[in-house]
């Protein structure tokens, strides 16, 4: 029996940039990446058929509160920024 491997959650990409320590322009330059943009929109897609595990659930929602705080941290950046 073979066990396999869940991929990382896409959420952790966001975590590790943070944990990482940056600067206002680190902050307003950041993008995940394609893989993570890829993952993202499979999961909104398959939340939209009502086909996510809880799993998937959890990972979505995840990435999405922390994108929000990332947004709202770009937000504040540019104001300090500018």
């Amino acid at each position: 029996m073979s066990i396999m491997q869940a991929p990382d959650p896409i959420y952790l990409e966001l975590v590790d940039f943070v944990a990482a320590g940056s600067t206002p322009e680190d902050v307003a330059n950041f993008h995940p990446s394609s893989a993570v943009q890829a993952r993202a929109t499979a999961l909104v897609e398959r939340e939209r058929e009502s086909q996510l595990t809880p799993e998937e659930s959890s990972e979505l929602a995840h990435f999405v509160e922390l994108e929000h705080i990332l947004r709202m941290a770009k937000a504040s950046d540019n104001a300090l920024i500018m």
